[in-house]
């Protein structure tokens, strides 16, 4: 385990910089995720002019890239704003002298769930209706 900065003495630059490039870091995550999900949300209009244009005839909207689409966004939106928190909170242990590190990052496990576990769902549904 990570002895505790205030045994080693107080946080230095590079203790600042590393978790900056952790904060944007996470910042990229989330930004990717609502523009991964923008792209699945119109994916459904993409299908239906797609097909519009082959047959003439108008294609029903597609409900589900558009959900997943908004639940992604959603989730991306979620990621930025515990993020903020994250390195405040950081920040603010830095700055006291009390940042022990070590710890798993709960935000990354939980999205690395959500993630693996919508993965999970899109394989089975791409198996079962093709």
């Amino acid at each position: 385990m990570e002895t505790p900065i205030a045994v080693q003495g107080m946080a230095v630059a590079r203790d600042y910089l590393a978790e900056e490039r952790t904060f944007l870091a996470w910042i990229r995550t989330g930004l990717a995720l609502m523009g991964f999900g923008f792209v699945v949300a119109r994916f459904g209009l993409f299908v239906a002019e797609l097909q519009l244009s082959r047959d003439a005839t108008a294609a029903p909207p597609n409900r589900p890239s558009l959900w997943l689409g908004t639940v992604f966004v959603a989730v991306g939106v979620v990621v930025n704003l515990l993020s903020i928190r994250r390195h405040l909170r950081v920040v603010a242990d830095l700055d006291h002298g009390q940042f022990t590190g070590g710890r798993p990052s709960r935000q990354a496990v939980i999205l690395a769930v959500f993630m693996a576990s919508l993965g999970i769902a899109i394989a089975v549904r791409l198996i079962l209706y093709g």
